[in-house]
């Protein structure tokens, strides 16, 4: 659950900077190799080496995913810190030794994640950031909350303590790496990344001048409550689960109902949230078959449309998922989705044997709430303090998001505004991507650079305005985007001029829906 920093379309410049960068050797206040003895309070430091750069495929670290690629020369620091008994957080910092932009960026995690985002920091330290990532104070994988079960700490430290410790830690290696501290300090994370950033705004208002959080999961028990949802709606029979080919004809369908509303079809719903589509429109007219679904299939659909209400008192808990994100709910609505279960288990109901079908919609939200306290949660509208200082915060989503629901965060964004003021007008500003998935991917542009903006924001005062959003062909190298948009403020949408290719981003201007 986790967006990368537009790792494919800077990844290109950034591998020839990288090689540019090899020649240009610096002088800084200490070694790289000297921070292993560098005294922190709570803090070991368990490594201190100069990483040569290039490629490193076997890099000592639990994180999935490619090789790193094309990396530059950078000091490497890693250690735990222990603000408490029971608490180990794990941390990285990386320090690019040649042409540091004088900026610090902490990325994000996603899930329960249980490592560094280390190919995420590849990503910053080869734009010249010194970056940071934590284990959030744990070890193991994304979906696996039972770390939690009996170890209270670790809970805190997963909600917001790892994040903090992590950037105060951070800045002061790279304060005696470089001799210096950086002039503008940054955070970057989706997903569960995205809530981590909202919960710094929230909590440490002056640790972050700029936040990116995009899709964030951070109305947390609600959220994961959501997805028990969805798993209930599709296993109350067995003829009420969505296989992928069902739920390919239902996106279809969606697709059918709502593409051509805004007068452009490019297989992408723009204004998914006034989109009027009934499932019932792809109901078999007799027997069920794979061309069609089954009434108790259009029925499951239709909960997941609505999300979950209090079936007491009809309190809406949770948005509902928006049409065109259909093909992404393969993760609730055919397995198991462990992230909600292992949640409530481990953390709310501290019993390993609950089951998600004995979640009740009436009276276990209120339980999960009182439980959580607002350690796990980040919907605290008052970013009073955060914007004082001169913060900025950019928020993003994907508006055919399977996993969670774009509304959440446009109720986030609202209930700033409403409760700040014009402070959080002139500070803050929410970008909706048709057609782009959880945190990236998707039939819509969906790669975009947000730092730059954010960077022009904090340090010059130009608030941001369109972002140009690319898409690139399916297993594709990405060298050349086959469709380009621009991402508009929010409440600002993309409308096509009406002359040339609905491909190209010049030809469309943001205005009023």
């Amino acid at each position: 659950m986790q967006r990368s920093l537009a790792i494919r379309v800077r990844a290109a410049r950034s591998i020839t900077l990288s090689i540019l960068l090899l020649s240009s050797p610096q002088l800084f206040a200490a070694t790289c190799e000297s921070l292993s003895t560098l005294k922190l309070p709570n803090t070991t430091i368990t490594l201190a080496r100069t990483e040569q750069g290039g490629d490193l495929s076997s890099l000592d670290n639990k994180t999935p995913g490619p090789p790193l690629k094309g990396l530059p020369p950078f000091c490497r620091v890693s250690g735990t810190i222990s603000p408490v008994p029971d608490s180990v957080i794990g941390f990285e910092v990386w320090m690019p030794t040649s042409s540091w932009n004088h900026r610090f960026l902490e990325v994000g995690n996603g899930g329960f994640s249980g490592a560094p985002w280390i190919h995420f920091m590849a990503a910053a330290v080869r734009d010249g950031y010194a970056t940071a990532s934590t284990d959030t104070g744990h070890l193991g994988a994304d979906f696996d909350g039972s770390f939690a079960l009996g170890h209270p700490e670790k809970i805190i430290d997963f909600g917001y303590r790892s994040e903090h410790e992590t950037a105060l830690k951070a800045k002061a290696i790279i304060a005696a790496f470089y001799g210096e501290p950086q002039k503008r300090a940054y955070w970057e994370g989706c997903s569960s990344g995205g809530k981590q950033g909202l919960m710094e705004a929230q909590r440490y208002p002056t640790d972050f001048d700029g936040i990116i959080a995009g899709a964030p999961a951070n109305n947390w028990e609600r959220l994961t409550a959501s997805s028990i949802w969805i798993e209930q709606a599709t296993h109350l029979t067995p003829s009420s689960s969505l296989p992928k080919e069902k739920l390919a004809i239902l996106h279809q369908a969606a697709l059918d109902a709502c593409d051509v509303s805004d007068g452009v079809k490019d297989g992408v719903i723009r204004d998914t949230l006034s989109c009027h589509f009934d499932p019932a429109v792809t109901q078999c007219k007799g027997t069920d078959t794979a061309a069609c679904l089954s009434a108790e299939q259009v029925e499951a659909a239709r909960k997941i449309y609505a999300g979950p209400v209090n079936p007491r008192t009809h309190e809406k808990i949770f948005p509902g998922l928006e049409p065109g994100s259909e093909i992404s709910w393969y993760g609730f609505a055919t397995p198991v989705f462990p992230i909600g279960a292992s949640h409530f288990k481990n953390i709310i109901f501290k019993d390993p044997k609950w089951a998600p079908s004995t979640l009740n919609f009436d009276t276990d939200i209120a339980i999960a709430e009182k439980v959580d306290g607002g350690t796990l949660t980040a919907t605290n509208p008052n970013l009073k303090p955060f914007f004082a200082h001169g913060g900025k915060l950019i928020l993003y989503h994907g508006l055919s998001d399977g996993l969670i629901a774009p509304q959440n965060t446009i109720n986030y964004y609202n209930a700033v505004l409403k409760t700040t003021g014009p402070a959080a007008a002139n500070s803050m500003r929410l970008y909706l991507a048709p057609g782009m998935g959880h945190c990236f991917g998707g039939d819509g542009p969906n790669d975009f650079d947000l730092d730059a903006p954010l960077a022009a924001w904090v340090e010059d005062n130009k608030a941001p305005g369109p972002i140009l959003a690319l898409h690139f062909p399916a297993n594709a190298p990405p060298t050349k985007p086959d469709r380009t948009r621009p991402l508009c403020p929010y409440p600002q949408v993309a409308k096509y001029k009406g002359t040339g290719s609905t491909d190209d981003a010049a030809n469309f201007a943001c205005a009023k829906p």
